[in-house]
């Protein structure tokens, strides 16, 4: 089969835009490289599509490697017929393959195959004929040692009977239909009382369809099965798969007719149904798998895109109650400066000294805004940070996401950091840098602890890491780095370039001094060509010789800039400077056989915002000031908040108090909705009103559209 053919018809997208897409791939470009700069090839493929179209030839990859191997194996075992190979050959699922190949797989012996070792394979055929003989007596033909009544062997014949009918391709897409469209999911509490059970009373007694079941529905149940909790089935009428196969094998009304029927209930109940709900299993974890990855996906891009404060003096604070308050002061491109620690609160509650030495480090360092973490202590301290009279010069206040700063300050990328300084102080620091600069700091921590996810630790990890390593791709290249000030653990996730040679542009920087220009980089060792051309329209470089290695406009590309300076007669930083000159350009004269308008208008686009952050401008959430605990919270409240996670269900949302609120999809708006981001996004400040509180649980429900 041919695998572009078969992606053309799976994707609906052009095959010449397929077939340019898999062989720049095979050339060791990477997605963001072709998406943004090889658009005339793929026919203006997104990174989506390029990435779907990688992930969906590797299955069919995967397909051919398994139809080869059945092919050999049953041809090892001397029966591979001609209609069997071609049956093979073009089946175009893996099921499919699977199906053809149960009658012929390696298995534990089972009691089929041990009757049919005893010599009661003919036996079976004959029940099979539904002639209209006497069972029991032609069964005392086959006694033997082995079968020693005549009840053992109808049993053993059965056993034969009821294996090769469920292994009856025609049956077992009747059943495989009927689960597709039928079957249910149904949940319920094991007996006796476990402690943490409550956490899934929902679930005691539950059935829903499993075709419209949730991501979040399966996977709660399924962990709830997997902790003990709950207990778990996935079935379908049987009585209709049963009267199909009786339909089929059933001829007469003999007595040998009534052993076939005892066989259709044995092929379902023993074969059939484990089979199928064994694959049905895997179906929906395999899809509850890939929406729930894709929700965290879409979450964590969103997270990674959160608008930067920039390049500004930034004091951090890491709160706390009994331990104290950690306090870092950093500079414009995150260098430690200072640390110390205050105790505002109780049991020290040295407010004096907190607030003495908040206003001295903040004329000391220059600081322009405070960044407060938002865990235990955050609001108290925020509200002490806002009422010190700092004067004229007062700093902006911001509360900071601190998710996964523990982790980061006990991480190697911490302790390599700053090996000199305890936890406390990473954390903090991490607390800072997420107010400048949220790209840079969270790429140093694992996607999962970051908590935007929905049962990330249930789901497939292989595909979770794929699928958040290519998010962080993405979201590093569509902003863009800055080659002087980036860290190797952000310069890793620029395209074609990796650890090692992050490391070494980073050497090669310290070595040398700050990078002039993109050119530079062919300096850096083990940097070759290759690399070069997939990474350097990612890289940017302030105050350059060269004012487009600031921009996202390609090496390879200048020259056609150039081009259009000279075309109007002015060089290119006024082409660049006034946009009037800018509307001036006839793009047309510019296309090649190489570069067509997709490239053009980028490069045009490119030249009225150079180096401009495509991040949004960020913005302050004021919490109610009266809550600080749930027990504050009162139905019918109405209050700010900002969305800190996003799932398939609906939108958390931190409204000042350690326990996020929950707003339900149905409750986001007055129209019908599948998604909730086409509601909310993540850090967007949102109005809410408290529904409902369940303070044994530790719920808030919340409601937009109220």
């Amino acid at each position: 089969m041919n695998p572009i053919s078969i992606l053309q018809q799976t994707l609906g997208l052009p095959e010449k835009s397929i077939k340019n897409t898999l062989d720049l791939l095979e050339s060791g470009a990477t997605i963001p490289f072709i998406s943004r700069y090889r658009k005339e090839q793929t026919g203006n493929l997104d990174e989506v599509q390029i990435f779907t179209i990688q992930k969906e030839y590797q299955k069919i990859i995967d397909l051919e490697k398994r139809r080869e191997s059945i092919l050999e194996s049953i041809a090892d075992q001397g029966k591979l017929t001609l209609e069997l190979k071609t049956n093979i050959l073009q089946a175009k699922l893996m099921s499919e393959l699977e199906d053809l190949y149960l009658p012929y797989k390696p298995q534990k012996r089972s009691k089929a195959q041990l009757a049919i070792l005893q010599g009661l394979e003919p036996f079976a055929n004959w029940i099979m004929k539904q002639t209209h003989g006497d069972v029991s007596l032609e069964a005392e033909k086959y006694l033997t040692d082995d079968v020693k009544t005549n009840k053992d062997a109808i049993n053993g014949a059965l056993e034969i009977l009821s294996s090769k009918m469920a292994e009856d391709i025609a049956i077992r897409n009747y059943c495989r239909e009927q689960f597709e469209k039928h079957a249910i999911l149904h949940s319920k509490k094991k007996r006796g009382e476990r402690e943490g059970e409550a956490q899934y009373k929902d679930y005691f007694e539950f059935d829903e369809k499993l075709n419209r079941c949730p991501a979040h529905r399966i996977l709660a149940c399924f962990r709830g099965e997997k902790e003990g909790f709950l207990n778990l089935e996935i079935n379908i009428n049987e009585e209709y798969a049963i009267e199909r196969i009786e339909r089929k094998y059933v001829r007469g009304h003999h007595e040998s007719s009534e052993y076939i029927k005892k066989a259709s209930e044995m092929a379902y109940d023993n074969h059939l149904q484990p089979q199928m709900e064994s694959e049905f299993r895997t179906w929906a974890k395999e899809k509850a798998d890939k929406d729930s990855i894709a929700t965290f996906g879409t979450n964590l891009k969103q997270l990674l895109l959160s608008p930067p404060l920039g390049h500004k003096r930034i004091m951090g604070i890491d709160p706390g109650f009994r331990t104290g308050c950690k306090i870092v002061c950093i500079d414009e491109i995150g260098n430690l400066l200072h640390n110390t620690t205050m105790y505002p609160h109780p049991p020290q509650m040295d407010t004096l000294q907190a607030e003495k030495i908040i206003l001295e480090n903040c004329a000391k360092y220059n600081i322009e805004a405070i960044a407060i973490g938002n865990g235990t202590a955050g609001r108290e301290t925020e509200d002490f940070v806002n009422h010190i009279n700092f004067g004229s010069e007062k700093p902006m206040v911001f509360m900071v996401n601190e998710s996964g700063a523990s982790i980061y300050s006990a991480s190697p990328e911490g302790r390599e950091e700053f090996p000199d300084y305890d936890v406390t102080v990473r954390g903090a620091v991490s607390i800072a840098r997420r107010l400048m600069d949220p790209l840079a700091e969270l790429v140093k921590i694992d996607p999962k602890s970051i908590g935007v996810g929905q049962y990330q630790h249930d789901v497939n990890q292989p595909m979770l890491k794929e699928e958040l390593a290519h998010v962080v791709e993405s979201a590093v290249n569509s902003v863009g780095v800055d080659l002087n000030t980036a860290s190797k653990w952000l310069l890793k996730h620029v395209a074609g370039v990796g650890p090692t040679l992050a490391q070494n542009i980073v050497d090669y920087r310290s070595k040398n001094g700050k990078f002039t220009s993109r050119a530079q980089l062919n300096k850096v060792p083990r940097l070759g060509d290759k690399v070069f051309e997939q990474c350097a329209g990612f890289l940017r470089i302030r105050n350059a010789k060269n004012i487009l290695d600031n921009t996202a406009v390609h090496p390879e590309s200048y020259g056609i800039v150039e081009k259009m300076a000279q075309s109007l007669n002015v060089n290119i930083e006024d082409l660049i400077a006034d946009k009037e000159l800018q509307k001036k350009i006839n793009l047309s004269q510019f296309v090649t056989d190489k570069i067509g308008m997709a490239t053009l208008n980028d490069i045009k686009m490119e030249l009225a915002k150079p180096g401009r952050d495509p991040r949004a401008t960020i913005e302050r959430v004021e919490f109610d000031k009266n809550i600080r605990k749930i027990e504050d919270i009162k139905i019918g409240m109405t209050l700010e908040g900002q969305v800190t996670n996003i799932t398939n269900f609906g939108a958390f949302v931190n409204i000042g108090i350690k326990n996020e609120g929950l707003v339900h999809i149905s409750e986001m708006s007055h129209n019908f909705i599948k998604d909730p981001n086409e509601v909310v996004s993540l850090n967007q400040k949102v109005q809410v009103k408290v529904i409902d509180i369940d303070l044994t649980r530790n719920r808030i429900q919340l409601s937009m559209k109220a």
